[in-house]
């Protein structure tokens, strides 16, 4: 089992977050547990299938610990998680974290009263929410994703939280796919907000 070897681990090893892989280590074990997935959802297109991960206690454990002193080194008050697998990744990160977890839903989903950001897609343009008293004005914010691929979703998060008061302290993915250029999207609307990547392809 490529990764998990090197980091000393084993399947049902569960250790305390002390222990957790970091470095090149961390990355061996993400990667060697994500999968790829040819032609879906449609030919030519090869999907990063995470759910190997979510289902290993060991690689979730050590991504879930990563994330989590990402939020405590950026002394975050609240995780922002953007629908939907990065709800999965950033629910456990507020847990461990200490912190409140918001998230960021597509337009329709949330009952009573919201704030809405509109962006555009390839082919038209969509919508995200979040409540309007999700965050008070001068919360600080980690916003957490699985992937970063062309980056409007994050770009529309930025937008939107900030527009509630909140001051986004950074934003982390598991997976970045440097060559849809998603980073150099990002780069006028993160600023000074770092941009962290625990792996990348």
């Amino acid at each position: 089992m490529s990764g998990i070897e090197t980091a000393g681990l084993e399947p049902g090893d569960l250790r305390p977050a002390a222990a957790a892989p970091t470095g090149d280590a961390l990355r061996a074990l993400l990667l060697s547990r994500i999968h790829d997935v040819p032609d879906y959802p449609k030919p030519g297109v090869m999907f990063k299938d995470i759910t190997p991960l979510l289902a290993d206690p060991v690689a979730f454990g050590a991504l879930t610990e990563a994330l989590a002193a990402l939020c405590r080194t950026h002394r975050a008050d609240k995780v922002v998680g953007l629908e939907a697998r990065g709800f999965i990744l950033a629910a456990p990160v507020a847990v461990s974290a200490g912190v409140g977890f918001v998230p960021v839903r597509k337009a329709g989903k949330l009952p009573g009263a919201t704030l809405r950001q509109t962006y555009d897609l390839e082919y038209g343009t969509a919508e995200i929410e979040i409540h309007s008293d999700a965050v008070r004005p001068g919360e600080r914010v980690l916003v957490i994703d699985d992937v970063l691929a062309t980056g409007g979703t994050a770009e529309a998060s930025l937008h939107l939280l900030r527009r509630a008061g909140a001051e986004v302290v950074g934003v982390a993915v598991l997976l970045e796919l440097g060559f849809l250029g998603g980073r150099q999207r990002l780069q006028a609307s993160l600023g000074d907000t770092p941009l962290e990547a625990l792996t990348a392809v």
